[in-house]
């Protein structure tokens, strides 16, 4: 299952109680979903969880049932999973309420925009966002990257929920794809604290632990690049060092140098794996790198005057 689906079944997981917090989730749901409008409501959904909590959540709410809805088969798990399942309102007695509960007029052209009125306490926000995310919204495995979206096909909707969250302390970014207009997190702490706010405290905890594990992994990553790089450049310094070494021999020059500098060649050509530290470490008694990476110098020195 992806993550969109095990966040959403953590959030189904909530107990409808509360009738402003039943009414404000209903009412993030419907400005999100499939179609909302004078004439019909339909929600489309491939989630069972979320397709056994839509008929008690708008029980709960308008006190009414949906004029067609899933048969009790389909709500199941297994059933239900990767096949729609339609939730519809047609009647227009129960349209009428819908609408007039969310603050809107009947009789007018139902133009949606969020009723703030609505959403005075911070529960009913929390639900709201829950019944948009639940309608509109989609996650990325944190894994790969960090993306959360949430989509309606109305632009007031849009502009104003960009403005609940600013309220809310998320500010989120915005644009619009294929008609559609979609308000967006990409910074992993602000994704952890919207899905906390929402009630999905465990998907905002892998949210953190996909950071933890992705930062550890490119610390790793960069230290053994590091490495790598140092170990490079040890061999190649090693290499030159023995090559001047060669030359010394060949000439027959490294007889006419100091004691000192006779030691260190031969322990370099004796050790030519071993770092400057670990070189140093061979000398009886042993010396500090510094001295050592003196004395092999003045060999290159006396090598490249050849």
């Amino acid at each position: 299952m992806s993550f969109s689906f095990d966040t959403k079944n953590e959030l189904c997981r909530l107990p409808v109680q509360k009738l402003c917090c039943a009414r404000a989730e209903a009412y993030g749901i419907l400005l999100y979903c499939n179609t909302f409008n004078a004439s019909e409501v339909r929600i489309i959904t491939e989630n069972p969880f979320f397709a056994a909590r839509l008929p008690r959540l708008f029980k709960r709410a308008f006190n009414l049932h949906f004029d067609r809805q899933p048969e009790e088969s389909e709500l199941t798990t297994e059933g239900g999973t990767g096949s729609k399942m339609i939730f519809q309102i047609t009647d227009q007695k129960k349209l009428d309420r819908i609408i007039n509960l969310m603050g809107y007029e009947p009789q007018q052209n139902l133009v949606l925009h969020i009723n703030f009125g609505l959403l005075e306490d911070s529960c009913c926000r929390s639900a709201f966002l829950r019944g948009v995310f639940f309608a509109g919204g989609s996650i990325t495995d944190p894994l790969k990257r960090y993306h959360l979206e949430l989509t309606t096909s109305h632009l007031q909707v849009s502009r104003e929920l960009d403005s609940l969250l600013q309220e809310c302390g998320y500010p989120p970014k915005s644009l619009s794809r294929n008609g559609s207009f979609i308000t967006y997190f990409k910074q992993s702490d602000q994704i952890e604290d919207f899905l906390t706010l929402i009630g999905a405290p465990v998907a905002a905890m892998n949210v953190m632990s996909a950071k933890l594990e992705k930062d550890l992994r490119n610390s790793v990553n960069r230290r053994l690049n590091c490495d790598s790089a140092n170990l490079d450049k040890a061999v190649l310094a090693s290499q030159e060092q023995m090559e001047a070494i060669r030359k010394l021999q060949e000439t027959e020059m490294l007889e006419t140098l100091p004691d000192k500098l006779q030691e260190t060649a031969m322990l370099r050509m004796k050790y030519p794996e071993l770092t400057l530290s670990e070189l140093a470490e061979t000398f009886a008694p042993p010396i500090t790198k510094s001295c050592l990476n003196h004395r092999l110098r003045k060999l290159m020195e006396v090598a490249k005057g050849i």
